[in-house]
């Protein structure tokens, strides 16, 4: 079967980005829980908060260089496969993309090695503010990433002449209008990622009773922190779909697969949308759910997919990534406010709440995959939203070239997942004694104020 060459290079695409979004959804979160370890070490001159940051740390380089190769690999896809978008949008997502690199990605790679190999070299201040630098450089990363990436879904500050977007107000595209929603709801999932993997990584250890004294206090930071964040990533969602709705009526729509522009829409729990009779078979449905979510009104008009003349996005992808997001999103919540009433109540978990954290290790994962094609799948068929279609910048290779390199792509992303998933269990298997490696000086100089 010959594929359409387009298709497979979105879906090369896919699995490149896919593969990547993984460990920054990781390490902007981590960077500031090693942060709050090290302040909490400084603070307390605690060893617990000392062993905790020396394995966690190892975790985040881990990870951090997993970002950087995958990274790379996707950026050298715009050449490769889209070279249309940087000669038609290069003005703009060549700037944004430079300006991660010489800022954010400077401070993470210079500062990182003072974390890992700075403890007996550098006064602790020293070691706290490079924390901090890593951290903030993490955050900056995705400032410059989700600002372009928003930018494709809400264009703003452009003109175009003879084909090419060039630029009226730097300030106007990296502010665009989805901007403020898509930072605060990544930095969120990030966050809430971060949480359970570490309250995970903890339970698991707990359970093989590999736990040190310090494991409870990780465990209960990332409940606590997931507790808090879970319904703030909520709130935020709810902010960001209003904003979808205003910009991108088309993937709202096909979210919750409404075909029918129509007042009062329900909304539909699950179903099997078919796009050849516009329909949804075998739906479960809320009445008026749908117009009360997104326009905050019982009779409120939600736009339908056929208003839009085929140019929306293939509706069953998006309608059911959105409910695995909202159904890990309800996991999450349950999870974590549950742990955290058994640990403010300052009583050991028992093993059925252990096992159930261990299980939610990486569902971070799952639901920021979710949301991402929730966001990349209902932009299309735009690259730029409403002004340049993907078939408009897509090289023209062969279906046997992509699929040969779809097929390496894959293989090569799969054994490197297993192979850190393999990496972080086994460390996290490793007795507590044997992570405990700190220089019998360190609480003097933390007392002294080194």
């Amino acid at each position: 079967m010959d594929i359409d060459p387009v298709v497979l290079a979105r879906i090369q695409f896919a699995a490149n980005i896919s593969f990547h979004i993984l460990f920054p959804a990781i390490s902007i979160g981590l960077a500031w829980v090693l942060l709050y370890f090290r302040w909490q070490f400084t603070r307390t001159a605690n060893r617990d908060w000392e062993h905790a940051y020396i394995f966690w740390v190892k975790v985040f380089a881990l990870t951090f260089a997993m970002g950087v190769v995958s990274g790379i690999t996707m950026s050298f896809q715009f050449g490769t496969n889209w070279p249309g978008f940087m000669e038609r949008a290069g003005n703009i997502a060549g700037p944004l993309l430079g300006y991660e690199v010489l800022t954010a990605f400077f401070l993470e790679a210079s500062f990182l090695g003072i974390m890992l190999f700075g403890k007996d070299r550098v006064s602790n201040r020293m070691h706290l503010l490079a924390s901090f630098l890593v951290a903030f450089g993490t955050t900056l990363s995705a400032f410059w990433i989700l600002s372009l990436n928003s930018w494709m879904q809400t264009p703003a500050g452009y003109r175009i002449e003879d084909g090419v977007f060039m630029v009226e107000s730097w300030w106007a595209v990296i502010f665009n209008p989805s901007f403020p929603y898509r930072l605060v709801h990544m930095l969120l999932a990030s966050l809430l990622t971060t949480a359970f993997l570490i309250a995970g990584l903890s339970a698991l250890r707990m359970l093989r009773g590999l736990g040190g004294p310090g494991t409870r206090k990780v465990l209960k930071t990332g409940v606590l922190l997931a507790a808090v964040v879970a319904p703030l990533q909520i709130l935020s969602g709810d902010l960001h779909g209003l904003n979808t709705l205003a910009h991108q009526p088309a993937k709202v729509a096909a979210m919750e697969a409404i075909w029918d522009t129509e007042a009062g829409a329900p909304f539909t729990l699950v179903a099997l949308p078919d796009e050849a009779s516009r329909s949804n078979r075998l739906a479960v449905e809320i009445p008026y759910a749908a117009s009360l979510i997104l326009t905050h009104r019982v009779d409120g008009e939600v736009q339908g997919l056929n208003d839009f003349a085929g140019q929306h996005p293939p509706v069953a992808p998006v309608f059911w990534a959105f409910r695995v997001m909202l159904g890990i999103g309800m996991a999450m919540l349950v999870s974590a406010w549950w742990a955290a009433a058994v640990l403010l109540r300052r009583r050991e978990p028992g093993r059925p709440l252990l096992r159930v954290l261990s299980l939610m290790t990486f569902s971070g994962w799952l639901a920021v995959l979710a949301g991402w094609y929730v966001t990349e799948i209902g932009r299309q068929p735009w690259i730029v939203e409403g002004l340049l279609t993907v078939q408009d910048v897509a090289a023209d290779h062969s279906s046997a070239t992509l699929s040969g390199t779809l097929f390496g792509y894959v293989m090569l992303y799969v054994l490197l997942l297993a192979a850190y998933i393999g990496a972080v269990r086994n460390l996290s298997s490793k007795p507590a004694e044997s992570q405990r490696t700190i220089a019998v000086g360190e609480l003097a100089a933390v007392a002294g104020g080194a």
